[in-house]
């Protein structure tokens, strides 16, 4: 058994073979069990959430990741989630590698918008408004500039001072970027509006969009939370969500517009195993907005953990 840290699950996961490989697993397909989503009580803090994700391929990988999100971490200086993803030899049961869960899942993360970016934003699209500031922020702006020709960063938080902070990243990575405190109008501006946050409450309002933008939702992963607002899925030619059964589970941005009679099921055109396999179409027009939705899954955790694992051990 190896066991891969967060320096060297950095250095094995680069953008372009892991927006690969998550491709082509949705692709090939795996058994994805919807994921295990227990509600955790903090005293004096909101509460957590403990994630347990089973993935496997029969007779090749099995892989599990383990998850706390404890939101109230924000306070104490700390990172909200912590994991660890445990890879098993397929036919034996074998551990075969244990992976560092925080960086693995802020990559495959952003790796999945990205090939979800490739699918449903414009071609030239150059222009990248961040909402958030949190890890995943840090990995969603280069992502994306993997998956389409983004010269242009803006960044928009609750705190002006770390908006700062992700754009000067951003900018060590040779793109324009700043910091904004007006949502609204980055939003006008941007080809990619990409939302990343802990918020219950939606950020991103559709009365902000022109047309041709692709709007990337990936911060609320409950019923409960959402990012935004009922007219951006009222607004939305296409949404595309990450698994249908994990949205209509957990996705407030999708299941509340749903509850309200906003948008109907028929609104949502597929997911990425239908994006990957050519049963649902992308962006037809250079008007369209659309929407990606996600809310994470076990199969990226496995596609990420199989990437790592073979590249640090020739496997494969």
């Amino acid at each position: 058994m190896i066991q891969i840290d967060e320096a060297k699950a950095r250095e094995l996961l680069e953008w372009a073979p892991l927006i690969e490989t998550i491709e082509n697993l949705f692709r090939e397909g795996c058994e994805v069990p919807v994921r295990h989503h227990h509600t955790i009580e903090v005293p004096g803090d909101p509460d957590a959430t403990l994630l347990l994700m089973p993935a496997w391929q029969i007779g090749k990988y099995l892989g599990i990741k383990i998850l706390t999100i404890f939101p109230g971490n924000a306070n104490r200086n700390m990172a909200a989630l912590d994991a660890q993803v445990i890879l098993f030899n397929g036919e034996t049961g074998q551990i075969l590698a244990t992976v560092d869960g925080g960086e693995l899942t802020a990559r495959r993360t952003g790796a999945a918008s990205a090939l979800a970016s490739r699918y449903l934003s414009k071609a030239d699209a150059s222009t990248l408004l961040m909402v958030g500031t949190g890890r995943l922020s840090t990995n969603l702006i280069p992502a994306h500039a993997v998956a389409r020709p983004i010269k242009k960063v803006i960044v928009w938080g609750r705190s002006l001072e770390k908006a700062e902070q992700v754009a000067a990243g951003a900018a060590a990575l040779g793109l324009d970027a700043s910091a904004t405190e007006d949502a609204a109008t980055a939003a006008g501006e941007a080809d990619i509006v990409s939302c990343a946050t802990l918020s219950p409450d939606a950020l991103v309002m559709g009365d902000w969009l022109n047309p041709g933008v692709h709007v990337d939702l990936v911060g609320a992963y409950t019923p409960e939370m959402r990012e935004s607002d009922d007219q951006v899925m009222a607004r939305a030619d296409r949404i595309i969500v990450d698994t249908i059964d994990g949205a209509m589970a957990e996705a407030g941005d999708v299941l509340q517009p749903l509850n309200d009679g906003v948008i109907t099921k028929d609104d949502i055109k597929g997911d990425l195993f239908d994006l990957t396999r050519g049963t649902a179409d992308g962006r037809q027009s250079d008007d369209e907005i659309t929407v990606f939705k996600s809310v994470g899954t076990s199969i990226e955790d496995l596609a990420g953990a199989i990437l790592a694992y073979e590249t640090a051990t020739g496997a494969g």
